[in-house]
């Protein structure tokens, strides 16, 4: 009897230490695949700094980033955000908006740091809800104020066509020009600028119907923020 209780214990004993065993095994191979993966993710975290270090700016004569390095460094970006503004989607705007400077909303091509409206983040997050009367200038040719809720500025001034099927797409390089004067790269500094164009769309206009946005943009703490919209149309 003796004999079979101590075989018992030994072999309860050695089930036990097994199944330690197993469990101590399963840990560190856990353990090991976690290290594994956060490496990983650093390592794609690096690749990621790599891609984006291996763009060097070039400048024109002017000062201003080269069109072609302006697509490379912003296309991804911009293309989201006018998205997001076709749509309304004012979470996704919000991930583009600058921290600090807003959104400077210009009615046409030439800005106007003391009369143009801006918008902080938190304004922006009510922008569609928002029913308050702005003064956003003055309208081209009357000289009558635009006084209009953010939502109407919209859709008179902001997104009046289809920009994301954009004729053509300009960055850094002005697709459209009418008789005000362009101070863009005057006012923004190191910026990025992405216009979406339309060259006309009656015939019988002969041209004088075009119109475009401009998305600007400017290097906050290593990535690329919207500080401006600029409509742009044919003026008188």
């Amino acid at each position: 009897m003796k004999k079979k209780l101590i075989l018992i214990g030994i072999t309860v004993l050695l089930v036990v230490t097994f199944t330690a065993c197993r469990l101590i095994d399963s840990n560190d191979s856990n353990l090991k695949n976690d290290e594994n993966n956060t490496e990983t993710e650093a390592t794609d975290e690096k690749d990621i700094e790599k891609e984006t270090e291996k763009i060097e700016y070039e400048y024109t004569e002017e000062g201003i980033i080269k069109p072609e390095i302006a697509e490379k460094v912003i296309k991804e970006t911009s293309d989201k955000l006018i998205n997001a503004i076709s749509t309304k989607d004012v979470e996704t705007i919000l991930e583009y908006v600058h921290p600090v400077k807003g959104v400077r909303f210009t009615p046409y091509t030439n800005v106007s740091v003391e009369k143009d409206v801006v918008f902080n983040i938190e304004k922006i997050k009510e922008f569609f809800n928002d029913q308050e009367v702005y003064l956003w200038g003055y309208y081209d040719g009357r000289g009558n104020e635009i006084y209009l809720t953010p939502t109407n500025y919209y859709e008179e001034f902001l997104y009046t066509e289809d920009f994301i099927n954009a004729e053509e797409i300009g960055y850094n390089e002005v697709l459209s020009s009418g008789n005000s004067a362009e101070n863009q790269f005057e006012v923004y500094e190191n910026a990025i600028v992405v216009e979406y164009y339309f060259s006309g769309f009656n015939p019988e206009f002969g041209g004088a119907d075009w119109k475009s946005i401009r998305l600007v943009f400017e290097e906050y703490e290593g990535s690329w923020k919207l500080v401006g919209i600029i409509n742009n149309q044919w003026t008188i």
